[in-house]
């Protein structure tokens, strides 16, 4: 029987058995391109012809003792992963070209060989001399990493076979080619099989497997997005290349929390861990200055403090600018939106910006207070006190709704010497701090009480 050709798309991994211009399940245009060497045609035996083995049944009341977890020492590496490196798991791990993907994953080689691990790093985007230069650079030259580079997915799971390491680097899966599926490297049918076939290979054989993924201009690793289902874990390693701060945040992870994020300062020796985050990312905050507010965040289980900045400018042209770096602009236009409705605050004519410092990124709504007090005192040209933090979710009618941890995020603004903040009325407790706490109801009152404008 003739083979029926097969078609899936580059952006969502959706497989069809005809071309389209759109592909109906992710909407993205040209796209879709013919897989020639799957075929989508009946079997030839059906699955009942031949009995397999009987699956192993349980109950959800036995008890499993928790995975084994090796650590790196390196803690926020390990925060991250949910308290070390699980065997037989599967990692991705995804970041912009250069944001430095390839010297974290070196690092966390070389930690994870001194504790013990027999550990493979396999490069099929550098030779062998360019990642030894690399170790020197770094100071790793003398761990115990075991160094290959080969794209032939086939030689690769033969070598690994062979030499049973306990952990695997791939850098990267978009450069892995498996002589058995005919499509160029870097392809979605590419990309699937050899990510299967190492996720595979990771839980047969019990070995932890990281797959370095590149990703596309909207920020989303590149490939069908089934491959994010297959591994375990899916990491996102973020920052802008103009800071020196790297963020390690876990999206996906069946071992651990997940958004949890890892906190890096890019520096000469490559990547040194920040204990402290919240005092790095406020280090270079001066006095207090109108459009300059301190959000008390949540990340995964950590509370985190950044410096919200706003600049609000009459607009010379006839439509106003709204530039956002670090957080959502639908939500900045929701904001604005309230405040002019809801507080007859008009911002047309002006030119609005909002930037989260040190080259953080927010998606809490809890920060949605802290940016209508941003824009507010930019707006009237009036500063907060340097001491105070703010957080709160705003609905629509323009009212405050009380965020989760509201003690955690005060316990830490506390230790960094903050001794003010403002928060939604009817909050949690604030436990045993000693902070001076401004409970305000709605966003008029934030706009009346505290910036007396109107």
């Amino acid at each position: 029987m003739a083979k029926q050709k097969s078609f899936s798309c580059a952006a969502c991994g959706a497989v069809s058995t005809k071309w389209a211009g759109q592909c109906e399940a992710c909407d993205a245009w040209n796209t879709i391109t013919e897989d020639s060497g799957l075929s989508t045609g009946p079997a030839k035996k059906s699955l009942g012809a031949k009995r397999g083995s009987k699956m192993v049944l349980s109950d959800l009341s036995s008890t499993e003792a928790p995975p084994p977890r090796t650590r790196s020492g390196v803690a926020e590496l390990d925060r991250v992963l949910g308290g070390g490196l699980v065997p037989a798991s599967a990692i991705l791990v995804g970041g912009d070209p250069g944001i430095g993907k390839s010297t974290l994953l070196l690092q966390a080689a070389a930690h994870f060989a001194r504790a013990g691990l027999k550990t493979l790093y396999v490069s099929g985007e550098e030779a062998s001399a360019q990642v030894r230069m690399r170790a020197q650079r770094l100071g790793l030259a003398s761990a115990p990493v075991q160094l290959a580079t080969e794209t032939n997915l086939r030689d690769i799971l033969t070598t690994l076979d062979a030499e049973k390491p306990q952990l695997v680097i791939i850098d990267s899966i978009q450069t892995m080619w498996a002589d058995h599926v005919d499509s160029a490297p870097g392809s979605v049918s590419q990309v699937r099989a050899a990510a299967h076939e190492l996720t595979s290979f990771a839980k047969r054989k019990g070995v932890s497997v990281v797959l370095v993924g590149h990703v596309t201009k909207d920020g989303q690793i590149a490939g069908p997005r089934v491959v994010e289902h297959m591994v375990d874990t899916v990491l996102y390693f973020e920052g802008e290349r103009g800071h020196q701060f790297r963020i390690l945040r876990a999206v996906k992870n069946r071992f651990g929390p997940a958004d949890e994020i890892g906190v890096f300062e890019m520096t000469g020796r490559g990547l040194a861990e920040v204990a402290n985050p919240s005092a790095l990312f406020l280090s270079e905050r001066g006095n207090a200055s109108p459009g300059s507010v301190v959000f008390a965040g949540i990340e995964g289980t950590r509370p985190m403090l950044v410096e919200l900045q706003a600049l609000v400018a009459p607009s010379p042209h006839s439509q106003p600018r709204r530039a956002v770096v670090g957080w959502d602009s639908g939500r900045l236009a929701m904001i604005l939106a309230v405040l002019e409705a809801r507080c007859g605050i008009p911002f047309a004519g002006l030119d609005v910006y909002l930037n989260v410092a040190g080259g953080m990124k927010i998606s809490e709504p809890a920060a949605d207070l802290a940016v209508a007090a941003a824009l507010l005192s930019a707006r009237e040209d009036s500063s907060l006190p340097a001491n105070t933090v703010v957080f709160g979710e705003i609905s629509l009618s323009g009212a405050l709704r009380p965020v989760s941890q509201t003690e955690n995020r005060l316990k830490e603004a506390q230790k960094l010497g903050f001794t003010g903040a403002i928060t939604p009325a009817g909050a949690a407790s604030r436990g045993d701090t000693q902070m001076n706490v401004t409970q305000v109801a709605d966003l008029p009152g934030l706009v009346g009480d505290i910036f007396g404008a109107g």
